[in-house]
């Protein structure tokens, strides 16, 4: 029963954290309802086959989820539609499987500076966080609320505070009015296929930092999640798979599965079983839950659209405070590339867009280009 717990609750942490991030993204992208209800439910099929396969595979708990911080980036980009984001998702997923199967690209990943990798996801995360308050103007005493439960519930647990929140704004929706059905008949699930377009600028702006993000933010923190309960993670295959399953989804508007951290964590602990070696069971599990959620996503995306703007935008941006908190963590830890992160994070948070490339993509050609030059110059000192 531990087992079947622990795997339940790492869904519902997974699911109710991230989903209105992916609303956001849908809506930036101009998706349809269909889109939309696509979306989601691919991920979430490509979530709960990785996680089955990869753990009755390898006898382990091979957690996988949906990059939550690429959704974020998808959201915060302006001028794009679906066909040219599924060119772009597409094309992330091929470099993930490259990844996989070229080990030295994976080592040339890993050699971008943790800072500015970190502080590029800091600055697209830190619009939603900040996007709280502004809807403060519109719902002050809905979004005061919720920061209260938020707060307060995250002092028993990390994970509860976005759960709570939610909870408490759905409660509070239906029970004030606020909450309003959607027209039009209720859709239970569905697959719904977008033709590819693949655009120079979209595959720039939206596919490597997207590819980037998954990497950096959700890839090699699930690898040390796993490391640090005491496996050995099969990186290649892990990559490959997800990789590939990214492939086979992106058609259906899903943009990245990966490998999950904070699910992870909640499955590979002695709470989920006291043998480490009866853990891989939880990733059965989670993965059978997941095509659940699969089924039914259309019921969950009409209560979610049901619910206030401001309830939707408020929750999104709390459900990445953890994530924020840990990527400026992470770019401001080195004395050395701190000046360089803050000029990524900077040029991350702005509205650029240059030749129709986002201020992602921009965010981390001016960080490694502030690093190259602070280099140089600490060079030229040394030998003077």
């Amino acid at each position: 029963m531990s087992i079947v717990f622990s795997a339940l609750v790492a869904v519902f942490v997974g699911f109710t954290a991230s989903v209105a991030v992916i609303l956001q993204a849908a809506q930036a992208l101009g998706a349809t309802p269909g889109q939309t209800i696509s979306w989601i439910a691919a991920l979430c099929l490509a979530t709960g086959a990785s996680s089955i396969w990869l753990s009755w595979r390898h006898r382990l708990p091979m957690i996988c989820a949906w990059s939550t911080p690429g959704a974020a980036l998808i959201a915060a980009v302006t001028g794009f539609d679906m066909a040219s984001a599924v060119g772009a998702f597409l094309l992330a997923a091929g470099l993930i499987m490259l990844t996989a199967a070229f080990r030295p690209l994976g080592r040339l990943i890993e050699r971008i500076p943790m800072p500015v990798a970190s502080a590029m996801l800091a600055g697209i995360i830190f619009r939603f966080v900040a996007a709280v308050f502004d809807e403060m103007r519109v719902s002050p005493l809905l979004v005061l609320t919720l920061l209260a439960v938020f707060l307060l519930a995250r002092l028993v647990s990390p994970f509860l505070g976005v759960i709570a929140a939610l909870v408490a704004g759905i409660a509070i929706s239906f029970a004030g009015g606020l909450a309003h059905w959607p027209a039009g008949a209720m859709t239970l699930t569905g697959l719904e296929l977008v033709t590819p377009r693949f655009d120079i600028a979209a595959m720039l702006g939206i596919g490597v930092p997207l590819y980037l993000v998954t990497m950096a933010a959700q890839n090699l923190p699930g690898f040390a999640v796993l490391r640090a309960a005491g496996y050995r993670p099969p990186t290649a295959p892990a990559l490959f798979v997800t990789g590939a399953a990214s492939l086979l989804t992106a058609p259906f508007g899903a943009h990245m599965t990966n490998m999950a951290a904070i699910s992870a964590s909640i499955c590979t602990g002695g709470d989920t079983h006291p043998d480490p070696a009866e853990r891989w069971k939880a990733g059965i599990v989670y993965g059978f839950a997941y095509l659940g959620v699969a089924a039914c996503t259309g019921l969950l995306i009409a209560v979610l659209l049901a619910l206030p703007k401001a309830l939707i935008v408020a929750v999104a941006g709390l459900g990445l405070v953890g994530s924020l908190t840990g990527a400026l963590a992470q770019a401001m830890a080195s004395d050395r590339e701190r000046f360089a992160a803050v000029v990524t994070f900077t040029v991350a948070a702005s509205s650029l867009s240059l030749f129709g490339i986002g201020s992602a993509f921009w965010s981390l050609v001016a960080g490694l280009a502030v690093l190259t030059l602070d280099l140089a110059a600490g060079r030229l000192r040394s030998r003077s």
